[in-house]
């Protein structure tokens, strides 16, 4: 799949978020969590940047960064043109109703106490998008038959919806101030296979039918993210190692780490699925509390050599858009 869009919307330079670790009495730091180390990647307008990895590789640290609702030690992020890390909390706010995040968990993302019209309705509010009540009231409906629920579902509370629809809930809710942007943090990994197909196909629809949207889609699941993403960045211990288009990806896979993930995605094509290699990777992931010297998979790494332990391989490219951090792929 090619970019629906030439334009860059969301330009990621060098982005660091690291925790502190305190210890003491006065709680002086000793040492930093880097959750996300010096990652650089561009998202087009109207396209689908997928961010895959292993859990705890940084990548819901990332799209929270991205949007400040972490605040990144170091960086830029420059979204519309406007590097957002300069802005002042007033400014930040005015700017918000152009990017949302959707949230993994569709049981806990969601407010027990209020109605799923007010929950879908709030950023209506917070951010004057309406002027009446009838005219709220006229695009809560809007928002709620546009993701594939009945109107008169409004007043119901959180608890009364499957899990899927709670999911459809926090779609209508990302939507409500038409966003040019969305960071899907996982949001179909707590759901059933069948209700996740209908996610992903709810999100493509309405991707093709709004001018613009663009997706920055998290998740674990490779088979998931191929379907939805015109390009993919893989993600180990806080740094992107690999970005290209998807069909590129799992056809010609450069880095040891991606080969070693995509041979562990099944394939439903039983005599396939018994002659391909497969790729078992020795050893832990490291702690970002102590990264290894080098690149930071050496240690797993099955085609390691000496200078792989000495030298941090940067994103080269290396041909057509395919971008790959690693010594020996472009050799």
């Amino acid at each position: 799949m090619k970019p629906r869009g030439h334009d860059t919307l969301l330009d990621v330079r060098q982005l660091k978020v690291y925790f502190p670790v305190t210890r003491g009495l006065l709680r002086r730091k000793v040492a930093d969590v880097r959750a996300v180390d010096d990652v650089s990647l561009q998202v087009h307008v109207g396209e689908t940047l997928g961010l895959v990895g292993e859990s705890g590789c940084g990548k819901t640290t990332l799209g929270r960064g991205i949007v400040r609702l972490i605040e990144p030690t170091a960086g830029q992020v420059f979204f519309e043109g406007q590097d957002i890390l300069t802005l002042s909390s007033g400014q930040m706010r005015r700017l918000r109703r152009r990017m949302s995040l959707m949230f993994q968990d569709p049981y806990g993302s969601l407010d027990p106490r209020q109605s799923a019209g007010s929950i879908v309705g709030e950023p209506l509010i917070i951010h004057n998008m309406v002027q009446s009540k009838a005219e709220y009231q006229e695009r809560v409906e809007y928002l709620f038959r546009r993701v594939g629920l009945d109107a008169s579902m409004i007043d119901r509370v959180p608890h009364e919806f499957s899990g899927g629809q709670r999911q459809r809930i926090g779609i209508a809710r990302a939507l409500a101030c038409d966003p040019s942007l969305i960071i899907c943090d996982e949001p179909i990994s707590a759901l059933d296979v069948s209700i996740q197909a209908q996610i992903i196909n709810l999100l493509k629809e309405l991707q093709q039918g709004t001018k613009g949207l663009t997706y920055v889609f998290i998740a674990h699941d490779l088979s998931v993210v191929r379907h939805i993403s015109d390009r993919i960045a893989v993600m180990y211990l806080g740094r992107v190692v690999e970005i290209t288009d998807s069909d590129t990806l799992y056809d010609n896979p450069l880095h040891p780490y991606t080969r070693a993930l995509l041979s562990a995605v099944p394939i439903a094509d039983p005599f396939v699925e018994e002659k391909r290699e497969r790729i078992l990777l020795r050893g832990e992931v490291p702690s970002p509390l102590n990264p290894p010297p080098g690149c930071p998979f050496h240690p797993r790494c099955y085609e390691a050599t000496l200078e792989c332990k000495e030298t941090i391989p940067q994103l080269s490219n290396v041909g057509s858009g395919h971008e790959v951090a690693c010594i020996r792929a472009g050799r």
